[in-house]
């Protein structure tokens, strides 16, 4: 069995490790766990890099756990928070917990035969944990000195304005009381996540080793970042999330295939499962000819075919080759507005579409793709429009209704890559 903190090595995905971490990787099976927090119906790709640790550690043989926090997450974390956030209610709580359930299970197998991934609730223990029990069997163990001086704690402590409610200074005993839990029930003896969950999971080692008398460990990777300084994750649209619904295959392929050369190196690491020998060559690849973009390529297909499955993964490639004049029957008309969601766009009443149509040299001419009808005949004459990705060979040509995606949208083009949406209305 590999030594499971070598793998996280090469990655570059090990932060840091408390003493005896990789011994008891060569001792034998360990039981390890990460935490996510219901905060949202769906996690999202800055969730990705502490999954694939749950990953690897699967691969090499040991046995992962994924807590879903369904009663810290009616509390909240503090960690790496600027403020307080709402409190969730136990339905929201529940809602986000079902999610988040169906997204891990395309990265974990819960159905393996000699280590199959397991998903707990800390609600099961938390919520029949008595405020009496907690204070004299957990809080006893904690000095007010060590957790004032943790560092999320100081900060936050120290800005007058914000403060810190007790609330959340009592995250930390509760996710160390966690550790405990998973050691008593399953024999769960590692903690990981990433490098701003150091204290709390410290925390948890010394609480086992203080009441069991045991020893535990801990592993924090990285916290990711993007090559520019900006969060890892974030778009000008916002979030990217796993759930479909919220970002499409599409937009989703679309943020790893736009990653910055020096990002898709480190992605390709962190995201895939490639061995060191693949990823070297890609590495090499992206050196020589870097505008092939080899790299970002072999992030986005296995992402999202690991996140959207093998047609989501068709879907998006499609989508991306209709950018660059690829074929566009098969679209459904709300994939085609995700694609051209952010090109210049008018409306044109549906009614005037119908009988024969509308004359195309007119219609070019009301866009920005022509300045005016003699340079849209020009256009067309030179083989220089297109009516969705297909050429326009005569200049007498009428775009009709039946031209429409669903009768929605007609996408023109000029050239290579100059696109129009017409929106029908009515």
């Amino acid at each position: 069995m590999p030594n499971l903190l070598d793998e996280y090595r090469w990655r570059g995905m090990l932060q840091d490790a408390t003493e005896g971490a990789g011994e008891a990787f060569d001792e034998g099976s360990v039981t390890g766990y990460i935490g996510f927090d219901p905060t949202a119906v769906s996690l999202h790709v800055g969730n990705l890099l502490v999954i694939m640790l749950l990953v690897h550690m699967q691969r090499a043989g040991h046995s992962p756990i994924a807590l879903v926090g369904g009663g810290t997450g009616l509390v909240g974390d503090p960690s790496g928070k600027s403020q307080e956030r709402p409190l969730m209610s136990r339905e929201d709580v529940e809602r986000n917990l079902e999610g988040i359930r169906g997204q891990l299970s395309h990265f974990l197998d819960f159905e393996a035969r000699d280590n199959p991934a397991r998903m707990v609730n800390n609600l099961d223990w938390l919520g029949e944990l008595s405020a009496l029990d907690f204070l004299r069997d957990v809080g006893k163990h904690f000095s007010m000195n060590v957790l004032l001086r943790r560092e999320t704690n100081r900060r936050r402590l120290e800005d007058e304005e914000v403060g810190m409610s007790y609330t959340e200074f009592s995250y930390s005993l509760l996710q160390a009381y966690d550790f405990l839990a998973l050691y008593d029930r399953h024999g769960c003896t590692l903690q990981m996540g990433g490098s701003d969950q150091w204290g709390n999971i410290v925390a948890g080692v010394d609480l086992i080793r203080r009441v069991r008398g045991a020893r535990a460990f801990g592993v924090v990777s990285p916290l990711v970042t993007t090559a520019s300084g900006t969060k890892f994750g974030k778009t000008e649209e916002g979030t990217v999330w796993l759930d479909p619904a919220l970002t499409s295959p599409f937009r989703f392929y679309q943020f790893w295939l736009n990653a910055d050369d020096e990002d898709a190196r480190r992605y390709l690491r962190y995201f895939t499962l490639l061995d060191e020998a693949a990823v070297r060559e890609l590495d090499a690849v992206t050196d020589e000819r870097p505008q092939e973009r080899a790299a970002q390529k072999a992030v986005a297909r296995e992402v999202t075919q690991r996140v959207h499955g093998a047609v989501g993964l068709a879907k998006a490639e499609q989508a991306t080759r209709v950018l660059f004049g690829g074929e566009i029957e098969g679209l459904t008309a709300d994939e085609v507005e995700e694609i051209f969601h952010d090109v210049p766009s008018s409306t044109l009443p549906r009614e005037g579409l119908g009988g024969d149509g509308v004359d195309l040299v007119e219609l070019l001419a009301e866009t920005s793709l022509a300045g005016s009808r003699g340079d849209a005949r020009r256009s067309i004459e030179g083989g220089g429009i297109y009516l969705n990705n297909v050429r326009v060979e005569d200049t007498d040509q009428r775009a009709r209704l039946e031209s429409a995606v669903e009768g929605r949208f007609l996408v023109l083009r000029k050239g290579k890559k100059t696109y129009h949406l017409v929106r029908l209305t009515g």
